[in-house]
């Protein structure tokens, strides 16, 4: 994995302080790969309640996470009960890496 502690903590901060105790975040893509450079952050974030505004959501997170790692591009892909599941969340979960519970 290609992240450092610190990232990995501002992840899961950001995560628990926007979505509360019960988020899951994993970090998937091209970051788990030790043997690639660069790229950005990829991250799946998974609430067991719905979201009301996804969109809104993922930009703060993506923006707060982005300003800590220097302005590195960060995405971020939902999973909520109300949000309608595609493949990227079945892959993100099956080849990622669980950052925070």
């Amino acid at each position: 994995m290609r992240l450092t502690p610190s990232p990995i903590d501002h992840i899961r901060v950001t995560a628990h302080q926007l979505l509360g105790e019960g988020v899951r975040v994993t970090l998937f893509s091209s970051r788990v790969r030790d043997d690639l450079k660069g790229g950005d952050v990829d991250l799946l974030v998974e609430v067991n309640e719905c979201v009301d505004n996804p969109a809104l959501m993922s930009a703060q997170i993506a923006s707060r996470v982005s300003r800590a790692m220097n302005g590195r591009k960060v995405d971020v892909v939902f999973k909520a009960p109300n949000l309608l599941q595609q493949p990227i969340h079945s892959i993100a979960r099956q080849t990622g890496i669980l950052l925070c519970r």
